[in-house]
């Protein structure tokens, strides 16, 4: 049999030859091309952790009445972390009252690459379009919605700007966004989606339905997604400046040569993990924020120090705080390694210190506990303890006087930059191979 095949092969190999030789080659260029992008996946570039918009947090009166954003045209910059040359969009009406109705929408580099401008280099400006090809869609209520893929070059830390324009408005008052942005966004009357600038409006720092921007890699690029709370979210960063800790991290990254991992911010302000606090608790969307997150490979938990600061002073109710903090984590972790998920774990950073509310004795026990736990129970695939980075080596208790944002509670952007600087790039390279 094997003499017979021996005799056979040389036609065959001939035949096969002649045949790709018979194909043009622009239709071998297409199937190499069409090769290569089944090597590709969707990959998180930027995330916002949707919420629902508390009633001091919407956007001015001049754009709610009648409907919100009703005939009006809102431009949002947003900080990529790593780059592409196709990106999608996800607008999210998870908690909107009513259906979202998105008249037009655009994609531009944000002017002079900066956070937070009003203006856009017209050059990159491109319309985003939904259900392949309509200009407009209505995103029902409750749920998300993709834009179409856009051919759109962008590098490692660049800013875009999405502008998003409605006809009608969203009617009600609940509406999806993220209070938290450190962002200013700009609206105007009218569709302005293709304006340069955007004038005679008003803004304000927060985002609104935007959640994702995604970018098409080969699989060897992954996500790296934060769940966390107002500390990672950028409270005592600088407005507009894109200085939170996991974008001094990004930029860290960058410049060490790992440009093969997006950052996820999945963080809230006053974001728990058990129950109370601002937005859906740790509990109800780590499933969302971190396991459904497009190309996700990383997950770090980094919160909890307002499920300590909000808790009774008395033991009993630390010491339940305590147990049931260190249960959620291994939930968490849990289901994250059954996804093939690699997990680390922040330590909770400081909080005492005068003037500040959650400052107490028996919780900065239940910290202190929580933290060992977290560093040595081996729940998580690695550690971070950031209590250490930004704490004061002369009281464990307090954050260091040079990294206090002046509340005790959060740190400045001196902080934000020890903790970029303190955190374990090995972690990466030890569960990826590369960079």
């Amino acid at each position: 049999m094997f003499s017979s095949w021996a005799r056979i092969a040389p036609s065959l190999l001939l035949l096969s030859a002649q045949w790709a030789s018979a194909i043009p080659t622009a239709e071998l260029d297409e199937r190499e091309l069409d090769a290569r992008q089944e090597d590709n996946h969707w990959v998180a570039t930027w995330t916002s952790m949707p919420q629902l918009v508390e009633p001091n947090n919407m956007p001015p009166s001049q754009f709610t009445n009648g409907g919100v954003f009703r005939d009006a045209t809102i431009r949002q910059t947003l900080h990529l972390s790593i780059g592409a040359e196709r990106l999608r969009i996800q607008i999210s009406n998870t908690f909107g009252g009513s259906d979202l109705p998105i008249t037009a929408a655009s994609i531009a580099l944000a002017a002079g690459n900066k956070a937070g401008v009003a203006g856009i280099d017209a050059a990159t400006l491109k319309p985003l379009t939904f259900r392949n090809g309509s200009a407009s869609i209505v995103i029902p209520r409750g749920q998300v919605a993709y834009t179409d893929p856009i051919d759109f070059s962008v590098g490692p830390q660049t800013n875009i700007a999405v502008s998003l324009y409605s006809q009608q408005g969203q009617s009600g008052s609940s509406i999806t966004g993220h209070p938290g942005s450190r962002t200013t966004s700009h609206m105007q009357s009218g569709n302005r989606v293709s304006a340069g600038a955007l004038s005679g409006g008003a803004n304000t720092k927060h985002w609104y339905f935007l959640s994702a921007v995604e970018a098409w890699k080969p699989k060897d690029h992954s996500a790296f997604v934060i769940l966390g709370d107002s500390i990672t979210d950028g409270r005592g960063s600088t407005d507009d400046g894109n200085n939170r800790w996991p974008d001094l991290l990004i930029a860290r990254m960058q410049k060490e040569g790992i440009t093969h991992i997006g950052i996820n911010n999945q963080a809230a302000g006053g974001n728990t993990v058990l129950s109370g606090g601002l937005g859906p608790t740790l509990l109800t969307r780590y499933k969302r924020d971190a396991l459904q997150v497009a190309g996700v490979k990383y997950v770090m938990i980094f919160i909890g120090v307002n499920d300590i600061g909000g808790g009774g002073t008395d033991s009993g109710s630390q010491n339940s705080i305590a147990t049931r903090l260190q249960s959620a984590f291994q939930q968490i972790a849990r289901e994250c390694k059954a996804a093939g998920i690699k997990t680390v774990g922040g330590t909770i950073t400081q909080f005492t210190g005068s003037g500040q509310s959650y400052s107490n004795p028996t919780r900065e026990q239940t910290r202190v506990k929580v933290n060992e736990w977290i560093l040595n129970s081996g729940t998580f695939d690695a550690t971070v303890d950031f209590a250490k980075i930004i704490g004061d080596p002369a009281n464990r208790a307090q954050l260091a006087r040079q990294f206090d944002g002046g509340d005790h509670l959060h740190p400045n952007v001196a902080g934000f930059q020890a903790m970029a600087d303190g955190f374990p790039l090995n972690f990466f390279r030890a569960f990826n191979g590369t960079g």
